[in-house]
């Protein structure tokens, strides 16, 4: 087969192409399309729009900022549209007897290895043993469906999940070991979970969640206000988000990271999967990541209940303390859908680092997704500085 000629594009036409509509990066001579990508990068896609029109060689290298796995140069070069040589390419090609010297060309596989072996030591992938990941970016490598299927003999990704899970025999090291290996479906989409009519009851938009509880809460908060005075209600309604943080980490940890304790028969094994397994098998799916309506009301039910049982002495009290509570979990779906899928201002930006890190490096820490405080109590704070790696053959 003749291998595919690109075009020339001119540096003007390149330079233009910087917005969501449409946005092409360059590393040397070579220009990417990666508008497809905005919705799918695991820092955001403003931050690839920062450097729309621009040349992103040095700043994928840069290990201060975030240096890119293997998995990131590979997704770009399916987005390779042609060839873009500078006017200062040109101008010192141009002068020298020797112009393949002087065009940067973008570094070799065997190049692009070498470099980050050599900068995470001695000759060895960067490669965590725990999810067997690389980097953030391979969690938006897309998934070839077939093959993933025919190496790890786990899930079908396009079939319905949910019984194959259920139906699938596996033991419980076999499945903790997979389902904790993120996969990306194609293009970012929900990959099938039933099948059936409960499949949209599975998916929740992000902004349902503010939609749904903000105005009960904004209701129960007023009425104290009006029964117990402002100072009162405030000192109550911040008790109740204190108290959430704590229960943001015991539910993660305890709850959705059951993992070993799990009875290794497929009753648990699904239920897992169901409640948070599924997240760590598909970390990009946006319509997974905030929790459905239906399963709030279920742990939400027996936490209304404590809270008039704490507060017993005052009604009021027992509600505003709720409502706290409340508030804080809306604000935990959405930092937890954001950290996926939004760039952050500046001060969020080391969260998200640290929350992705819990997806591709250790699930067996970093359970805080608001705050790493009760990480840092209860000692399961990630370490943020350069892997541990393991030799690969």
């Amino acid at each position: 087969m003749p291998a595919r000629t690109l075009p020339t594009i001119p540096t003007a036409d390149v330079r233009a192409h910087n917005t969501e509509q449409s946005c092409y990066v360059t590393i040397g001579t070579k220009v990417y399309d990666v508008t497809s990508f905005l919705s799918d990068h695991p820092g955001g896609g403003d931050l690839i729009l920062e450097h729309g029109g621009k040349d992103v060689g040095a700043i994928m290298q840069d290990e201060v900022s975030h240096l890119h796995s293997e998995a990131a140069y590979e997704i770009l070069d399916e987005s390779l549209i042609g060839f873009c040589p500078s006017e200062e390419i040109l101008n010192g090609a141009a002068k020298s007897g020797k112009p393949a010297e002087i065009v940067p060309l973008p570094p070799s596989e065997e190049g692009r290895k070498e470099l980050n072996d050599m900068a995470m030591n001695g000759g060895q992938k960067p490669l965590y043993e725990a999810t067997g990941m690389s980097s953030e970016d391979d969690l938006s490598k897309e998934t070839d469906v077939t093959t993933d299927y025919q190496t790890h003999k786990f899930l079908d990704l396009s079939r319905p999940l949910f019984m194959q899970v259920w139906n699938g025999g596996f033991q419980k090291d076999f499945y903790l070991e997979q389902v904790h290996r993120p996969r990306h479906y194609r293009g970012g989409d929900s990959a099938p979970l039933f099948g059936n009519f409960l499949e949209p009851l599975s998916k929740t938009p992000w902004w349902v969640v503010p939609t749904l509880w903000l105005p009960p809460v904004a209701y129960g908060t007023l009425l104290s206000v009006r029964s117990l005075g402002v100072v009162q209600a405030t000192a109550y309604w911040w008790t109740g988000v204190a108290i959430w943080t704590l229960v943001e980490y015991v539910l993660h940890r305890c709850l959705f990271h059951l993992d070993y304790y799990l009875p290794d028969n497929r009753v648990g094994i699904t239920a897992h999967f169901l409640l948070h397994g599924i997240h760590h098998y598909l970390p990009m799916d946006k319509y997974r990541l905030v929790m459905p309506p239906t399963l709030f009301l279920v742990l939400a039910t027996p936490f209304w209940k404590l809270a008039h049982t704490i507060f017993f002495y005052n009604w009021y009290a027992a509600v505003t303390v709720y409502c706290g509570g409340i508030f804080g979990y809306i604000c935990y779906d959405m930092t937890h859908y954001f950290l996926h899928h939004r760039n952050l201002p500046a001060w969020y930006r080391e969260l998200k680092k640290y929350h992705l890190k819990h997806h591709f490096a250790d699930y067996q820490n970093g359970f805080g997704v608001t705050s790493r405080f009760w990480d840092w109590v209860f000692g399961t704070e990630l370490e943020m500085s350069a892997p541990k790696v393991i030799k690969t053959n």
